[in-house]
């Protein structure tokens, strides 16, 4: 109940600090249709796995909401994806990238959690005829009004590449435990570590190639998104996570990583530090904005996306930490 609380308060903040229209008769943006679409490339991490890098921005229509990164492996049965990116148009060039490699056909598609960015390309592979996993935890959010109003809000900021024909996609098999499946003799072990960035997290590993898609639990060479976080069991779930024999780290967003316990231990301690200093503010009745202006934040200030993202990470980490002193 708690996480619930808190997704859909943080959400609704998100929005605002955004600055989002939630009128769904708001006039639409023009479409950027002359700004060059961001580039995708598949880049192999090791032989047969392969991702794609989101852009580090905010998603807009200039950018078709490529923020977030998406995998693929290729197995002699098919093709195992990890996340669906951001709209259907995105789907649909990763899906060109894929056929740049392999022409085998879609098998799974492994949804490491169910924030836009990594969902709204889903139909273009569900109409290929994947089959979809995810974590159970997403089945009420699915069915939320935070999540139809977000779609209704995409459909006018992310307008064209999001619009009345893009739908929320349910998984074909809901899970609650870990799971260990093998396609085409590739073993895929998938971890669930919510409540944490979601309630919904699912890490993807694969032991014999010592990959981990780690989904948002990991944001390299950019400031996270805490927004809906339980951040206490991402802190949790960081460390378990530390405990993998991974050669390989492919974050949510950003570069790959060669470096797991340096990068995994980055986004770590932004966590610890936003609770220590939101928590003792809310502990002492602080108001939040003499607070954020008394932190010293440049440990942290020099990373993409500070200025668009930090405050509205202390704002709702203040928040949650007087919710659970409660």
């Amino acid at each position: 109940m708690k996480v619930l609380f808190v997704r859909s308060l943080c959400v609704s903040l998100w929005l605002g600090c955004l600055g989002f229209a939630i009128s769904a008769h708001a006039e639409k943006p023009l479409p950027q249709m002359t700004a060059p679409k961001p580039l995708m490339q598949a880049k192999q991490v090791v032989p047969n796995v392969y991702y794609v890098e989101g852009v580090s921005e905010m998603g807009s229509s200039a950018n078709q909401n490529f923020i977030s990164n998406a995998g693929f492996v290729v197995t002699p049965a098919g093709v195992v994806v990890i996340d669906a990116l951001g709209s259907p148009e995105l789907a649909r060039r990763l899906l060109a990238e894929i056929t740049k490699v392999t022409n085998k056909p879609i098998h799974t598609v492994v949804l490491t959690h169910y924030h836009a960015d990594h969902i709204y390309g889903l139909q273009v592979f569900k109409d290929v005829g994947a089959r979809i996993v995810a974590h159970g935890a997403a089945r009420e959010y699915l069915t939320s009004d935070t999540a139809r109003l977000r779609l209704d809000i995409s459909r006018q900021e992310l307008w064209p590449w999001v619009d009345e024909k893009t739908r929320l996609v349910p998984a074909d098999e809901w899970l609650i435990t870990s799971k260990m499946f093998v396609v085409g003799g590739v073993r895929f072990d998938i971890q669930p570590v919510g409540p944490s960035h979601t309630a919904e997290d699912l890490v993807v590993y694969l032991p014999k190639q010592k990959v981990l898609f780690a989904g948002d639990l990991v944001f390299r060479n950019r400031i996270p998104f805490v927004g809906q976080a339980d951040s206490r069991h991402w802190i949790e779930a960081m460390e378990n996570l530390l405990q993998f024999d991974t050669r390989w780290v492919v974050p949510g967003h950003g570069p790959i990583s060669n470096d797991p316990k340096g990068d995994m231990t980055l986004t770590r301690d932004y966590l610890i530090y936003l609770r220590e200093v939101m928590g003792r503010a809310a502990r002492d009745m602080e108001p939040f904005e003499s607070a954020y202006d008394a932190t010293d934040w440049s440990k942290f200030d020099k990373m993409p996306l500070f200025k668009s993202a930090n405050r509205m990470n202390a704002y709702n980490t203040y928040l949650l930490m007087e919710h659970e002193a409660k």
